[in-house]
């Protein structure tokens, strides 16, 4: 490579590694001999000799969730930008899948871990605790013991949405849930039962799988019940989408028939007929927060485990125009 450029070898280093100012000729020269031979630096030597990892770690559920892409994007735009690349892998919302998958990224030997749980018991933060690496929660909160997290707050959106559907009118509330036992989920359900509650109104919870197949068959069914729920809140954006098919099914109308409300907003929410009201994360500020902590604990911060809780936004939008005189809840019991 040197020979090729006609440099030293030291200013070779120097330009793959950034670490000195190089005359633009030299380096122009370098960058050339890079390209015509091929040449990919080997990092996992380079750490070896240096003693310091510059990659870190990421897993979430599923990629294909545009939540978790859209975390992922920010959290390693982040990464980038501090000098570190970042490896991202999915655990398919599986526990056994969770452990292999965080083994296989601790080979790299990174120097810190984000970790979106597939539930609350994190199997996998024994095995990189063992391996001395600091770990980050995103999203979904860890059962004991404590650590570090950024998450929302679920509480404060749901009862607001659980408010919200009750100052249109509706008393039948039909939470769909997937994940139900993941402490995010459950703080959801919980809080909008509180508020439906102190109305003397009626929240029902749904379990459903992580599909949009199995929310909308299960969502289909329930809906082919009597009493006729007259509202939906769908905790996450995946369910969202399988409900509102549902619904179309069954042949009823939003928000004439049936309200609803997502958890999770998404693009395509605004742009359906008619728009759906949301809960909108601040996925942007999570994903910043998250990087932010773990560096912090790269660098040897060493105080106790830090929760950070973002205040969300209740979008409100046609989906939830307050309800008719005579709903279809009426027109289908008795």
């Amino acid at each position: 490579m040197a020979a090729r450029a006609g440099v030293s070898t030291a200013t070779v280093s120097n330009v793959l590694n950034a670490r000195r100012s190089v005359a633009p000729e030299l380096a122009a020269r370098v960058r050339a001999a890079v390209a015509d031979l091929g040449y990919i630096a080997d990092l996992g030597a380079a750490r070896l000799r240096s003693r310091r990892s510059r990659v870190a770690g990421l897993m979430v559920p599923d990629l294909a969730n545009p939540f978790f892409g859209n975390l992922a994007a920010v959290i390693e735009a982040a990464a980038r930008q501090d000098g570190y690349d970042l490896l991202i892998v999915s655990s398919d919302d599986d526990a056994e899948q969770e452990t292999a998958r965080l083994r296989a990224l601790l080979t790299w030997r990174p120097a810190g871990l984000i970790v979106v749980p597939c539930d609350g018991s994190l199997a996998a933060r024994g095995v990189a605790q063992a391996a001395g690496v600091p770990v980050v929660a995103v999203d979904r909160t860890p059962r004991e013991p404590p650590m570090d997290l950024i998450a929302v707050n679920n509480t404060a959106a749901a009862e607001a949405v659980a408010r919200h559907l009750l100052d249109t009118g509706r008393h039948h509330i039909l939470a769909v849930a997937a994940g139900a036992g993941i402490a995010n989920i459950d703080e959801r359900c919980a809080a909008a039962n509180v508020v439906a509650a102190a109305a003397g109104a009626v929240l029902e919870v749904l379990e459903v799988a992580f599909t949009v197949a199995d929310s909308r068959a299960k969502v289909a069914r329930r809906l082919a019940e009597p009493p006729l729920p007259d509202a939906l809140f769908t905790l996450n954006n995946v369910v969202t989408l399988g409900a509102l098919g549902a619904l179309r099914e069954a042949g009823l109308r939003v928000p004439e028939d049936v309200a609803l409300v997502g958890f999770d907003d998404q693009d395509w929410m605004r742009v359906t007929s008619p728009p759906i009201t949301a809960v909108w994360q601040p996925v942007g500020a999570m994903g910043q927060a998250a990087w932010a902590r773990l560096k912090a604990r790269i660098a040897g911060d060493t105080s106790p485990p830090q929760s950070l809780r973002l205040d969300c936004t209740l979008e409100i939008r046609a989906s939830t125009d307050p309800a008719p005189a005579t709903p279809a809840r009426a027109r289908r019991t008795g």
